[in-house]
């Protein structure tokens, strides 16, 4: 009997142990394999939260199976106190094991709220946005003026959350004056910028940066990535372009960048400045002659006096030869590969057409055909402000 005892029992051990075998094999493949999850998602681990508050919201969220089997994997691989916080994307499918690798390396916040000062040519502006992850949009929370607005109500508490991360973009086509004016007005940045770089020197893009971090440091920043953009576009430049050095089409791509804001055009308006060079006409363009006026601080906000289009001064390319001595504002890269890989056209003017962009012509017949069209477009439009 004893014997028969014995041998039922050591057979239910071993059937419990092979069942045990395959729960731990089984949870091992939750813990490993892809997640449930459909949709992208952000995941806020607040500082000091507890793995099991984590897993909590993870599995009311339908980011992972089983909350327990999310505890148990992270403590056995030893990260259960190792939690980072941040705001993280969390991608469809990924796994526990995965998921616990993210919120326990550290690393900047992938996700969630983002304050972005903005260096623009009309003026500044502080934005709070906050990122879809379900489509990979940013979509604004707040935004206002710091030169002439106070913070929207709330804006300052959710700014100024640990996990919010921190952007300065850089808008094409402004002066490096306005990007160290703009600089010393972000107030999460620090230190003091050592006088204002060359015109053109400075990179417009968006640059993501951590709370205090060094003003002239970032600006430097900007010099190298602008100096790589010239150097590499001047290396794969076109064959007979009629400059001297990188520093000569640096000065084109400012003045393509300040004449036209449709990118599919950058390249045509290049073209005619170039033709106007290979020909020995005078550039005859208004934001050079704006520039020798404001001296790049800010914008002129009028129209140009005649007075200031026959005064002769080194930068109004309608009185001097070739281009001005500088730059005229920072341009980006895309003008600067439009300067360097100019359409091939015989055009020798535009106008505007109304639309946004602008009419080229060859002849000067053309061009004023082009000029009575937008006159008449300028006329009916004001005829119908005034009837409203």
């Amino acid at each position: 009997m004893w014997r028969n005892i014995v041998s039922n029992f050591l057979t239910l051990l071993i059937v419990i142990l092979i069942g045990l075998g395959g729960l731990v094999a089984w949870a091992k493949r939750q813990y490993v394999d892809p997640g449930p999850l459909a949709e992208a998602m952000c995941l806020r681990v607040a500082p000091g939260a507890s793995i099991q508050a984590v897993s909590k919201d993870l599995a009311s969220r339908g980011a992972v199976s089983n909350a327990y089997i999310f505890r148990t994997g992270a403590q056995y691989e030893e990260k259960a106190g190792k939690l980072k916080f941040g705001s993280y994307l969390i991608e469809p499918k990924t796994s526990m094991q995965q998921i616990v690798d993210q919120i326990t390396s550290g690393g900047p916040s992938t996700c969630g709220t983002e304050l972005v000062f903005r260096v623009g040519v009309n003026g500044n502006d502080v934005l709070l946005r906050e990122l879809d992850p379900t489509t990979g949009d940013y979509q604004k929370v707040a935004e206002y003026n710091p030169e002439t607005e106070k913070p929207p109500e709330g804006f300052e508490e959710k700014a100024d959350r640990a996990d919010v991360r921190t952007r300065v973009t850089i808008v094409d086509g402004v002066t490096s004056w306005q990007i160290v004016e703009g600089l010393k007005e972000a107030s999460f940045l620090s230190g003091k910028i050592d006088g204002v770089p060359a015109e053109g020197s400075l990179a417009p893009d968006s640059y993501e940066v951590k709370r205090g971090a060094d003003r002239q440091a970032l600006v430097d920043l900007m010099k190298n990535r602008q100096s790589s953009i010239l150097a590499a576009a001047w290396d794969g430049r076109a064959e007979g372009l009629p400059y001297d050095s990188p520093e000569q089409a640096l000065i084109m791509a400012s003045i393509v960048e300040k004449e036209t804001g449709v990118p599919s055009e950058r390249a045509q308006v290049a073209s005619v400045f170039i033709n106007r060079l290979e020909k020995g006409m005078k550039l005859q363009t208004d934001p050079t002659v704006i520039y020798g006026v404001t001296d790049g601080k800010g914008v002129l906000g009028r129209g140009l006096r005649q007075s200031e289009l026959r005064k002769a001064t080194p930068y109004n390319t309608y009185v001097i030869d070739g281009l001005p001595p500088t730059p005229i504002a920072n341009p980006g890269k895309a003008a600067i590969e439009a300067a360097l890989h100019p359409d091939s056209t015989d055009y020798l003017f535009f106008v505007a057409d109304g639309s946004g962009g602008h009419a080229f012509a060859s002849t000067i017949e053309e061009h004023n055909r082009n000029v009575a069209k937008w006159r008449e477009l300028e006329k009916q439009r004001q005829d119908g402000s005034s009837a409203n």
